[in-house]
């Protein structure tokens, strides 16, 4: 075929389809750019996950480190590090730049958030640093072993461990009939030895006088009547008219009755003058010893009673109703129950000898038992022990602590171990 019979294309026609080849040029190329900037992006994505989980983790770790006060405090993490926040940041328009600088956004605001958090949970109101912290124990200051002091079977038992009395509230009861009978029977001594003591500083009853008085009338009477008789019976001896026999019986009974009538001035005289001040002295001691057994069989008595000494909250019960007490057999080495003042605690710990110079009497503790860690009490050491301990090579100290009324025996209970926080001393 010649090239005769081609048709030719005009100049319009050719400009058309060269305009519609650069249309579907251009449509292809952008679609190919579309392509390659999804793929970027999808590769960007991919790339910024690692720094994501990156952040995540950061977050849980500084969330972990909120949770334990110790941690955050040894590192330092108790107030937001303004230097750290005002680190220069990297470029931002680099995907590697954003995502450091979201990173130091988010820790520096948890930072915060955990430097209040703990602040709060703490409630540390102290300014100074932190000189030592050390474990010990928790006792009670005041704890009393109740036992008995007399000897008996418990009739009664109102003791229950927990339980809170109020000092004079009655704890158990004791068989009580052999000192009620002692009682009585000192009553009456008394009675007795007052009466016999009475009757010698009261005297002779004015009736008694006017007997003995009479009687001495009478002796002398008959006296007036002897002497004469026998005057005349020794003139009639002159004349042997009488018998000596006569004589002489008629003289004894004279003088018997002069005797006589000394005897009754004298009783007379003693009724008058009154007892002597020694029996008067003998029966006052009497009344003394009566009035000292007898208060001893009512303290016996009273004591049949087992009364609370001191207000506070049972420890331990260690008898049973129906038991025999014997105060001899405790000894102070056992007792029917044990009570102790929980609002007034201490810390018992053992600082070693290399840290005792850090701590002084009225240094301010924060004290946590290791069972209620968020719950913190204040504290201060009440005083260091005179003498140390060699095997551990440590002091004992004691930090006491007061505990609400509302808290008592709740989170600090005798024996629980305890985490003590001593302060500095604030710098002058």
């Amino acid at each position: 075929m010649s090239t005769q019979n081609i048709p030719q294309l005009s100049s319009k026609e050719k400009d058309l389809k060269s305009e519609i080849a650069s249309r579907e040029l251009a449509e292809r190329v952008r679609s190919l750019k579309i392509a390659k900037e999804d793929r970027l992006d999808n590769q960007r994505s991919g790339s910024r996950l690692p720094w994501i989980l990156s952040l995540i983790l950061g977050v849980a770790l500084l969330w972990l480190l909120y949770r334990d006060d110790k941690i955050m405090s040894s590192l330092g993490f108790s107030k937001p590090n303004a230097d750290a926040i005002s680190k220069p940041r990297s470029k931002p328009n680099s995907p590697t730049g954003a995502v450091a600088d979201a990173s130091e956004r988010a820790y520096a605001k948890t930072t915060q958030t955990v430097s209040k958090s703990a602040t709060n949970s703490t409630k540390s109101s102290s300014p100074n640093p932190i000189s030592l912290e050390s474990r010990g124990y928790v006792i009670a200051k005041h704890q009393v072993l109740v036992s008995p002091q007399v000897s008996g079977r418990i009739i009664s038992l109102n003791i229950e461990e927990g339980r809170r009395v109020t000092k004079g509230d009655i704890l158990a009861e004791v068989e009580r009939t052999e000192y009620q009978a002692d009682v009585e029977q000192m009553q009456g001594v008394l009675r007795r030895n007052k009466a016999e003591l009475s009757e010698l500083e009261t005297g002779a009853r004015p009736q008694e006088i006017a007997a003995a008085t009479a009687d001495l009338q009478e002796q002398e009477e008959i006296l007036l009547q002897l002497e004469s008789q026998f005057k005349r019976t020794k003139e009639i001896l002159k004349t042997n008219s009488v018998s000596i026999a006569e004589f002489e019986q008629t003289q004894s009974s004279y003088l018997s009755t002069r005797k006589r009538i000394e005897k009754l001035r004298q009783v007379l005289d003693m009724m008058k003058e009154g007892p002597r001040k020694e029996r008067i002295e003998v029966a006052r001691a009497a009344v003394v010893q009566a009035e000292a057994n007898l208060a001893k069989s009512v303290w016996r008595l009273e004591n049949c009673t087992l009364r609370a000494p001191i207000s506070g909250t049972i420890l331990k019960k260690n008898a049973e109703e129906g038991n025999l007490v014997n105060p001899v057999a405790f000894s102070g080495s056992t007792s029917v129950c044990d009570i102790a003042d929980l609002s007034d605690l201490e810390i018992d710990l053992n600082i070693q000898e290399r840290d005792v110079s850090r701590v002084f009497v009225d240094q301010e503790c924060e004290i946590r038992s290791e069972a209620f860690p968020k719950r913190v009490y204040k504290g201060k050491v009440s005083r260091l022990m005179p003498i140390a301990d060699r095997a551990k090579g440590a002091v004992p100290v004691r930090v006491a602590v007061r505990v609400p009324e509302d808290e008592q025996g709740v989170y600090l209970k005798p024996e629980m171990s305890a985490i003590v926080v001593f302060f500095s001393a604030p710098q002058p």
